[in-house]
């Protein structure tokens, strides 16, 4: 069994800036085949979307959101088995929840290559 841990979550204003965590945990024979975390995020009414992947080996990133282009970095600490996800100037429209998940095999860019999720943590931005 595999458990993604996310945190760092929160309300700021426009302009202000937040780092979000996800911890890796369970089994070494199940964490080991993990090749990629992604975060995606989840605003109200409309579909989850991918905003960055990282290779958990490469160290290869993914940027599917243009809308974060230049002010979200994904990194990560092997040793901690911990994905980042730096967003500077938030602004209203990054609310959403915010989701970290990991995967195996398959495009990094198709969430339904993800087989583990966590569950999620809140980013709310508003003046």
């Amino acid at each position: 069994r595999v458990l993604l841990a996310e945190s760092g979550g929160g309300s700021v204003q426009p302009g202000g800036s937040l780092t979000l965590s996800c911890t890796v945990s369970g089994d070494s024979g199940d964490t080991g085949n993990i090749r990629f975390v992604g975060w995606f995020r989840q605003a109200p009414g409309k579909e989850r979307e991918l905003v960055s992947a990282i290779g958990t080996v490469s160290g290869n990133i993914q940027k599917s959101n243009a809308a974060v282009k230049d002010r979200f970095t994904i990194s990560q600490d092997s040793a901690k088995n911990t994905t980042y996800l730096l967003m500077n100037n938030l602004k209203i429209e990054d609310t959403a929840m915010y989701y970290c998940a990991a995967g195996r095999l398959g495009s990094w860019s198709g969430a339904q290559n993800y087989d583990y999720w966590g569950q999620g943590t809140q980013v709310t931005v508003s003046s």
